[in-house]
């Protein structure tokens, strides 16, 4: 395993989040969006090169995220919705053998990420939900803007896979 092109290759596919994380359909009012597959690169990274990298990679996606416009209500927010959300997305990195265990890897470590979200509202932004709503219904309504973030980004990482890896375009460097 060579470390410099693991991590020539997470500067790259990082930088690639970001950027597309600044490409949004849709902002909620206190934090959250529905980008353009921003969690794509990352995940895909992870699927690549394993959870190993794919974890640390993710987490310091996570930082560039709240370091670059990100909101923070509580200080507990910082992990919540940002280190550990977005560094669950390295968890993927697990799943790397064929389609199909990529696939669901991907969705484990997207709703990883949409339970951080969660517990994040239920404990953190609570003061937010409407009156007579019960919080947890409030989270699980607010995030779901992490379902319409899969919908879009199951498909590109499966056409990606089947593209790249199947294809042996690109080493499966575990």
């Amino acid at each position: 395993m060579n470390k410099t092109k693991a991590l020539t290759q997470a500067g790259i596919m990082i930088a690639l989040s970001q950027i597309l994380s600044y490409v949004k359909f849709f902002e909620m009012p206190q934090g959250g969006s529905v980008t353009v597959a921003s969690m794509v690169p990352v995940i895909f990274y992870s699927l690549l090169w394993g959870p190993k990298y794919g974890l640390l990679a993710c987490t310091v996606y996570g930082f560039l995220q709240l370091i670059l416009g990100g909101e923070v209500y509580h200080t507990m927010s910082i992990f919540l919705d940002y280190i550990f959300a977005f560094g669950l997305l390295g968890i993927a990195g697990f799943f790397n053998k064929d389609f199909k265990s990529a696939m669901l890897g991907s969705t484990l470590a997207m709703l990883l990420r949409y339970l951080m979200h969660f517990i994040s509202g239920v404990t953190l932004f609570y003061m937010y939900a409407p009156e007579g709503q019960p919080v947890w219904l409030y989270s699980l309504l607010y995030n779901s803007f992490m379902v319409v973030e899969i919908a879009i980004s199951l498909p590109v990482l499966a056409f990606l896979y089947k593209r790249v890896v199947e294809k042996k375009l690109l080493p499966n460097n575990n």
